[in-house]
């Protein structure tokens, strides 16, 4: 399907079945087809969901440097308004995507049924003083952030300062960075991380199923 937006038709690629649907955004260097997209998607299907993507309008013509939050707000809005169907949806994405979707739950309460969280970006890498936290709490519905220990985008000392709502669950990938590589020195492997992450996506759209 298409969407059209400040003139540019943006492409959406919506996967068939059943389950709740799960929008993922991708980051500001990237775009819907990139290898951490496409990794992050096959878990959300693994773990019961849907998975629909799509590129922001800057990427569509041709841009590299991401739009201005408000107009990146309003492109993911006009691409959620067109997959609304009445069933169970799952805003979220990696990095600008996920912070996205994130603004836009803060705004619009109830845009979605839930919001998951890939990469959060909390603060620019070496810029822990540049916070990007000031919304997070007024997000009411449930919300998973799956975070690196070694996610230079998201310390961990800080994010656990951040005064989140009960239904705003963050779970650390032990060893991961911003894209969930993980070192050897951590005693773990990539498919451990997959398997973390499977999990708590399952636990988490089971429950926006039962809401």
């Amino acid at each position: 399907m298409t969407v059209l937006f400040d003139g540019v038709e943006i492409l959406v690629l919506v996967d068939e079945g059943d389950g709740p649907l799960v929008m993922l955004a991708h980051g500001a260097g990237s775009h819907m087809e990139h290898k951490t997209i496409e990794w992050l998607s096959s878990l959300v299907r693994e773990a019961g969901g849907r998975v629909a993507r799509f590129n922001f309008a800057y990427r569509e013509r041709g841009k590299s440097m991401p739009d201005r939050m408000p107009k990146l707000i309003a492109t993911y809005d006009a691409v959620l308004n067109d997959l609304k169907s009445g069933g169970p949806i799952v805003i979220g994405g990696h990095s600008m995507g996920g912070r996205v979707a994130s603004m836009l739950l803060a705004e619009k309460k109830d845009a979605a049924d839930g919001l998951v969280l890939f990469g959060y970006p909390l603060h620019p890498p070496g810029q822990p003083e540049k916070l990007r936290d000031a919304h997070l709490p007024a997000i009411s519905v449930p919300v998973l952030q799956f975070s690196g220990t070694d996610d230079e985008f998201c310390t961990r000392e800080l994010m656990e300062r951040v005064p989140l709502p009960e239904s705003y669950k963050v779970e650390w990938v032990e060893g991961a960075d911003h894209s969930y590589s993980v070192k050897k020195s951590s005693g773990r492997t990539r498919k451990d991380a997959e398997a973390q992450i499977v999990a708590g996506l399952r636990r988490f759209l089971a429950g926006i199923m039962e809401r």
